[in-house]
Order: structure tokens, then sequence, then C-alpha cells
């Protein structure tokens, strides 16, 4: 089939053309906005699962169902090599330069100003110009270099001002995971400010399974977060992912390459896209067969061998390799550092650094005590067809 029609999107936080399975999540969203509006701030809502299954599309949504509202919002990614104050003020600067107006109000104004003092506690030699005179202007003070007292200042400010308009403030952060140990203590700080004290500011963050854990380790009040766990999709909502793109497109799935395309995708949304794609462009006629499916998934399947794996699997050292070989026989299934030490011939303490960096990495995560497990979906079989060098 054409593949300029081709409705199916593969890639890392690509909005598929139909996302289901996450209706729960959005609408328990969807709720916190109009209960902020109302002067009730809920606890910040924490996503976490494994690669693929669509966390930061997830995320995206919020901050777009958000916008549809006019909040003010600000949508970061850690990990980027900049520092939570930098990604969170260059964030806030387009939406507080979208929202200046003719005669702006006291709240707003003030907020300006602190947002400038902000900005020069990270970059003395930057400045921002919001087209105002702010001199006269009370607020500033967000550049005392104290990391809670600075995000507390400039957050407060910025829901105050946006709740003069009836709406408030959402930052969403990816990939949370890989912030410092202070900024995530931070973070839980101004939050329980923010919720104590009902500013009309909401938080979102999605990361690694390991994220309860690490908000739990920075602050023990974070267990009143309202965690979800982003998993693969149920059977239905895996076929619908399939079938509602083409059927847009006046093209339908034959029941047996359905079925193939969602097995071999072990419902993981980024392989469904990856997989559905391949398919699609293998047809030749308005229905996708079998013969369509199996071909587009040995396609695909080598798509993500060279990309999605290979681009982890480049990342690492021959040790750190070793060590994700001998995960390998338990496939996706946690399995005991003891047991991994015991395959390569060392004691589980020699080990300890090689799975910390694993850890740091991003490619394996601790889901109990003693037991260590691949981040990645596939990622076992992927090492299992690589030569061994």
């Amino acid at each position: 089939m054409d593949p300029v029609t081709n409705p199916y999107m593969p890639g890392a936080g690509r909005k598929p053309s139909a996302l289901v399975g996450r209706d729960s999540a959005i609408h328990a969203w969807d709720v916190a906005l109009r209960r902020a509006e109302r002067g009730i701030t809920d606890q910040p809502m924490v996503l976490y699962g494994l690669r693929g299954v669509g966390k930061t599309v997830l995320l995206t949504q919020l901050r777009h169902n958000a916008e549809a509202r006019k909040w003010i919002t600000v949508q970061i990614e850690a990990g980027s090599n900049r520092s939570l104050r930098e990604m969170l003020g260059e964030g806030l600067y387009a939406p507080l330069s979208d929202l200046n107006r003719p005669n702006p109000g006291a709240r707003f104004l003030k907020a300006l100003k602190t947002a400038l003092s902000f900005k020069a506690s990270y970059d003395i030699t930057g400045t921002w110009n919001f087209g105002v005179d702010l001199s006269s202007v009370p607020g500033g003070g967000a550049d005392s270099g104290i990391l809670d007292t600075d995000l507390k200042k400039i957050i407060r400010d910025v829901a105050q001002a946006a709740e003069d308009d009836g709406v408030g403030l959402a930052i969403l952060i990816d990939e949370a995971q890989d912030l410092h140990e202070n900024e995530l203590t931070t973070l839980a700080v101004v939050a329980q400010a923010a919720a104590q004290d009902n500013w009309p500011v909401l938080f979102a963050a999605a990361g690694l399974p390991s994220l309860p854990q690490t908000f739990a380790e920075a602050k023990s009040y974070t267990e009143r977060f309202q965690f979800t766990h982003v998993e693969r999709l149920d059977q239905v909502s895996a076929e619908e992912a399939l079938r509602l793109p083409a059927q847009a497109e006046q093209v339908s799935w034959d029941d047996d390459a359905l079925a193939h395309v969602v097995e071999a995708s072990g419902r993981y949304p980024y392989f469904i896209q990856q997989f559905g794609q391949a398919s699609w462009n293998e047809a030749s006629g308005t229905v996708i067969h079998l013969t369509d499916a199996r071909t587009g998934v040995a396609r695909g399947q080598h798509q993500l061998d060279v990309g999605f794996f290979q681009a982890r699997w480049d990342r690492t050292t021959a040790a750190e390799r070793r060590y994700l070989r001998a995960m390998c026989p338990e496939g996706d299934e946690g399995i005991g550092s003891g047991m991994v030490a015991t395959r390569l011939g060392k004691t589980v303490n020699s080990q300890g650094p090689t799975r910390a960096n694993l850890i740091h990495k991003g490619l394996v995560y601790a889901p109990d005590h003693g037991v260590i497990a691949f981040t990645v979906p596939g990622m076992a079989g992927f090492i299992a067809r690589q030569p061994e060098q």
C-alpha cells in the first residue's frame, strides 16, 4: 500500500494515530485539572514502566489536555546534562512571553519579575525581555542559590498569576529517574508545599520502574503521590491500536494477520507501531493479510535490531555486555544478582559496580531486593542474536 498514507508511527514519544488503553490515567489527570481550578491541588502523578510502553506519549497527552484548558505548561526531559533549575527556567520563558498582555495584573507582573531573578540564578550573563517595565514591580527573590527556596518562589508566583485567569501551572518531567537526588528531593518538597497551600499547580513525572523507589528514597511522604504503572496494552487495546488507524484509511486487517502482529509485539505500543508500519508497506490491497504481517514483523524486527536495541547495546562496555548476556536465559523476567555472578564465575560484590553502571544507563533495574531485570522488552532476545566477541 501507499507508504504516504501509512498511519503507523514508530518512534520514541510519537503519538500514535489511536491512543488506546490509557483512559484511566488521562481521566485522573483531567479530574485533577478541574479540581485545581476549584482551589484543590492534588498530589503529583507519577507514571512508571518499561521502555516502549508509551510513557512519554501519555505524558505529552496530559500536557495537551492542560493546554486545552489554557493552562501554563512546561514539559522537560531529565538527563540532558542540564540542571532542573535551568530546564524549568527555560521552559517557562515561552509561555510567560505568550501570556504577556497590554494591561497585565499585579500578580502577573510579579511572576515576570520573579522569572527574571530565577533566570539570573543559573545564567548571570543572560537576560529575558518581556517588553514590560518591571523596575517598580515587587517580586524577584528566586536567585538565592538554594534550589527548594528558588523553585518554590518561581512556581508559586507563576501559578498564582495563572490563577487570575482561572487556570494553573502544569509541570511535566520525562525520564525523571535521571534527576539528581537533590532535585528529586526539591520536587517533592515543592509539590508538598503546593498541595498544602493549594497553589494551582500540578506535577506529572514519567520514568522507569525504579522511579517509585527513587522518590521514596528522596522523601518518605512521596508515598502519597499518585503512582500509575504504565504496562503493555491489554489484548483488546492492542488490536484497536492496529485496527483503528487502518479503518480511518479504509483498510482492514484479516484476523490471522492481526493476531500475528499482536503476538509478535508482546502488546508493547512501540513494537505495535513498528510492526504495523512494516506490515502496511508490505500489503498490496485494502486488506492486510497474514503473509504481509509475517514479512512486516520480520522487517520491523530488523529495524528494531539496528536502531532501538543497537543504540542501547552500543553504550555498553565489554564487562557490561558479559553481565547482560548472563541475564539472557531468563528472557525479560528478573533474575537474581547472585545467579548472574555465578554464571560469570564471580562474586556478587565484585559485580556490584557493573550492575550499578547498567542501572545508571537505564538498561536494567531492580524490581526487588537482589533481583535485576531488563528495562527494555525484547532486549534479552536481541542480545542472544548478537555474536559473542
